[in-house]
């Protein structure tokens, strides 16, 4: 995808200038469906992140190309900072408390071309772990798509010679976590500072902390649900794949709640609970009432 601004001449004789920009775009786990990641560019990726733990040494990822054209993918290991909204920024120096994993994790092939509805396995391996110290290690598979070459004998289209004309080429990319867990994981987290607020008159929002305590993060699903005054019980929201990374203690979550008839956030109750998968069972990491009024 291509776009061309073209800027006016204020005075003189200018020579037509061409920018390439690239603008790299991270699209970060928790906003993506359980099953796979899907970012612009069509890039599907499974599982949405990757665990070492136990006797674990190896793993894959699946790569397809849900698009109608090829495209290119570059890999390779980054470091990432989560914020207490729960979105990302790229470091090089861990916070105090944050261990990287990239030294310990090989993988292969770094780079992917897939043809239309192709896929591909990435594989990782766990390398040194006899050199870890018990703890949680976590650094981030980054998959950048390579923009596409200009065909041989393609000429660009003319342009007024009196502008300045900026291309823009984006280049899509995207992250998953990969982490390792050394010795036992004493990770736990408890939810508070509930509350409902209302944005207008037909919407409203749901508010919380999540208080992450121990050596390892946490990571599940929310499921809110609503009791009437008069008992009717009410699902308004289900939010997939939320975590909290060490070494952060404290992770603000906000939310949209469902606008359902016969749900009035201002009386009865919201039923918070927070929950995982352990095996093929779902295990319950926290819950917390909330009375609305």
């Amino acid at each position: 995808m291509r776009t061309s601004i073209f800027l006016s001449k204020q005075s003189g004789s200018v020579q037509s200038l061409f920018l390439i920009l690239f603008i790299p775009v991270l699209a970060l786990l928790s906003v993506f469906p359980f099953t796979g990641v899907k970012a612009q560019g069509n890039l599907v990726i499974m599982p949405r992140r990757v665990v070492f733990e136990g006797s674990l040494k190896t793993q894959e990822i699946t790569l397809a190309n849900g698009g109608i054209d090829s495209a290119t993918y570059v890999i390779s290991l980054i470091q990432m900072r989560m914020k207490e909204d729960g979105s990302f920024e790229k470091i090089t120096v861990p916070d105090p408390g944050q261990n990287f994993a990239d030294k310990y994790i090989r993988f292969y092939p770094r780079t992917v071309t897939l043809a239309p509805k192709e896929s591909q396995m990435i594989k990782m391996q766990l390398i040194k772990a006899d050199k870890l110290d018990a703890g949680e290690y976590r650094s981030h598979i980054y998959f950048r798509a390579e923009p596409k070459a200009r065909p041989l004998g393609e000429k660009e289209a003319a342009r007024d010679s009196s502008s300045m004309s900026v291309s823009l080429t984006p280049v899509f990319g995207m992250t998953i976590p990969v982490i390792i867990r050394i010795g036992e994981s004493t990770g736990q987290v408890n939810l508070s500072d509930l509350s409902v607020y209302a944005v207008n008159d037909t919407l409203s929002k749901f508010k919380m902390t999540f208080n992450r305590t121990g050596n390892t993060s946490v990571y599940g699903d929310i499921a809110i649900v609503y009791t009437s005054p008069q008992g009717r019980v009410t699902q308004v929201a289900t939010v997939k794949g939320i975590a909290v990374y060490t070494p952060n203690s404290v992770r603000r979550f906000d939310y949209k709640l469902d606008n359902i008839p016969d749900v009035d956030y201002h009386k009865g109750k919201l039923h918070i609970v927070y929950s995982t998968q352990l095996g093929s069972k779902p295990y319950k990491l926290a819950e917390a009432d909330l009375l609305l009024q």
